[in-house]
């Protein structure tokens, strides 16, 4: 897992543009602590920081074919991320005649383009973002993988691209500004995350599932994968053996690493039976136990408050599934005052490049993270299941089905409407602006001439939420953890999986509108049955009153700055309004969203010098 920066322009000789490059590639030293590299040649200039998993000391990039830059043209790949079936594919390489000088993903990934071309990309299992520069045709691809696990972003510039595995690498090039499209930050604003867009202007984001290619024709964005509708025929109990099959099959290609792994372990049924299936590889490999993490706050114990949104602590279900198991278990527990420090805070916005946070939730994580980080460098995370089952309370909310909008708005937002400045919103046509871009989403979902008015909307609500909620989600892991050199794969979005599930009937997904009932079928034996029973719970936040003490204490100061430029987006008076609630309403993370939205966006437009455009 690695980060990747660099710039391309076909008109231009790079050549002595090399100090500019670097300092793209210096920001990149979160996700690379391991190494450097920069490679270039007359129009491009690849970068590469490495954090090293596989073959530590053959996989060192950018990597070339020929490797000899005084060999004539060559082809040469700065690459993030992990291809999980590399093994299977070498072999298939080998077949073809060739040599291999390393044991990494990174010479397969190189070598499977220069056998099969462009097209080389359907064959990748796995999560990954990458530069390749072909100096043979001229051509830049920028590849990502199907779900957008991993992300690359690229900026137009002259006669070519910039490009980065976050914002901060394009941001750091003396001829780019940081310029933010109103509408864009209405999009993020809006949690609707819509396919290759970002709020800054004129930086892109490469879509899941898609190529962009830079050649002399010019640039263009090619699909090579989408959710597709095709008959689903198997009965619900070959459905749950062919769920445990593939997941039981993805742990194992997503346990191969030369170091320390672990799991997230927070006691629901997600990372329980990720943990589990871990388990049983090693003790297959006769390996130690597997290493587990949870996070915890202190006094969470009496501070915890029941409600629907959150039913219960995670503590108790964690242990019990790690003696299950069998984990080397262990708790990172987070006190009040780690959750309020600003350089926690500003560790966060720097990760994220954005004003995009949930506040104590992003903070945690990325705090449970530095933790992990101290004793693995991968970790199993039991992200994307809820999406993929169907387990969020709003898959089972009638009203949340019926709505005309993204059904997660139902429980959530990271502002409500009426706390954005009149201006700002009639500016974007804030709640015109999301309409249009909920009825743009469902024209991409596919049906079956069979398919009921049930099936049809439950199916789309799926969609909805692999499409446009699991994007933000994912952004979140990989930036956080990213951000501490810590890397996270995430099972659940093998696209098998995902493919297999999403055309499953929503009857089989949730048989008798059990949430997430397939899965649970698929885990029986596996996890504790408490953990089976168990209500989904979401990530856990703070109910410690020390942090909406804290919360309340930036809003006064943020509004008795009147001229700060958050203004331009949030209403002061709206903002002003929440301070009346009594002491004790801001105890959970739903309730405090429209107050961190303005603190990040305050703190996003100043660090970041944002003009609002």
């Amino acid at each position: 897992m690695c980060g990747i920066a660099g710039w391309v322009d076909l008109d231009l000789d790079l050549s002595h543009k090399l100090s500019d490059a670097d300092a793209m590639v210096r920001t990149m030293a979160c996700r690379g602590p391991d190494a450097a590299g920069v490679r270039a040649d007359t129009h491009a200039i690849l970068g590469h920081r490495r954090l090293s998993i596989i073959d530590l000391e053959g996989g060192a990039q950018p990597m070339a074919e020929p490797p000899e830059a005084t060999a004539g043209p060559s082809v040469v790949l700065s690459y993030s991320g992990e291809v999980y079936n590399f093994r299977e594919l070498r072999e298939q390489l080998r077949s073809h005649g060739h040599v291999f000088r390393t044991r990494s993903d990174t010479e397969v990934v190189l070598r499977a383009y220069l056998q099969w071309g462009p097209d080389f990309v359907d064959r990748l299992n796995g999560m990954f973002g990458f530069a390749l520069w072909d100096a043979r045709a001229e051509r830049l691809l920028l590849v990502r993988d199907r779900l957008g696990v991993k992300p690359v972003y690229f900026a137009r510039l002259g006669g070519g691209v910039l490009f980065g595995s976050e914002p901060k690498a394009i941001l750091a090039h003396p001829d780019f500004s940081a310029a933010v499209d109103a509408r864009g930050l209405a999009d993020l604003l809006g949690l609707m995350k819509t396919p290759g867009s970002t709020p800054y202007r004129g930086i892109e984001e490469v879509p899941p599932g898609c190529v962009v290619t830079l050649d002399r024709k010019g640039l263009r964005v090619t699909r090579y994968w989408r959710l597709r509708r095709v008959p689903h025929t198997d009965d619900a109990e070959t459905s749950a053996r062919t769920v445990r099959d593939i997941l039981e099959d993805t742990v194992t290609r997503q346990m191969v690493t030369d170091v320390p792994l672990c799991a997230l372990l927070s006691g629901g049924l997600d990372s329980s039976l990720l943990t589990a299936l871990a388990a049983g590889v090693e003790s297959r490999r006769g390996g130690a136990r597997v290493r587990s993490f949870a996070v915890d706050f202190t006094g969470h114990d009496s501070d915890f408050r029941t409600s629907e949104f959150r039913p219960e602590r995670d503590s108790p279900y964690a242990l019990e599934a790690a003696r299950h198991i069998g984990t080397d278990h262990r708790v990172i527990e987070l006190a009040a005052d780690e959750l309020t420090a600003d350089d926690a805070r500003d560790a966060v916005l720097r990760a994220h490049d954005l004003p995009l946070s949930f506040g104590d939730v992003d903070t945690s994580l990325h705090l449970l993270f530095r933790g992990i980080r101290r004793h693995s460098t991968v970790a199993l995370s039991g992200e994307s299941a809820d999406e993929v089952f169907g387990g969020y309370l709003w898959f089972h909310d009638p009203a949340a089905i019926r709505s005309a909008t993204f059904p997660w708005l139902s429980r959530m937002q990271l502002i409500p409407p009426e706390l954005l400045a009149p201006d700002f919103r009639a500016a974007t046509r804030f709640e015109e602006y999301r309409a249009d871009g909920y009825r743009q989403a469902l024209g991409e979902v596919e049906h079956l001439p069979e398919d009921d008015d049930r099936e049809r909307r439950m199916r789309e609500i799926s969609h909805l939420n692999l499409t446009r909620w699991l994007p933000t989600l994912l952004d979140r892991k990989d930036r956080l953890s990213m951000a501490t050199g810590l890397e996270v794969r995430v099972p659940f979005c093998d696209h098998r999986l995902v493919e297999y599930v999403y055309n499953t009937p929503w009857d089989v997904k949730t048989p008798g509108g059990d949430p997430k009932g397939l899965l649970k079928r698929a885990a029986s034996g596996l996890v504790p049955d408490s953990v089976l029973r168990r209500r989904k719970s979401p990530y856990p936040t703070t109910a410690n009153l020390l942090y909406e003490k804290d919360l309340r204490g930036r809003i006064q100061a943020l509004l008795a700055r009147p001229t700060a430029p958050v203004f331009q987006v949030v209403d002061a008076a709206g903002l002003a309004r929440l301070l009346e609630r009594p002491e004790g309403y801001f105890d959970t993370q739903l309730r405090r969203n429209g107050m961190e939205t303005a603190l990040n966006l305050d703190a996003w437009m100043r660090r970041y010098e944002v003009a609002l455009a």
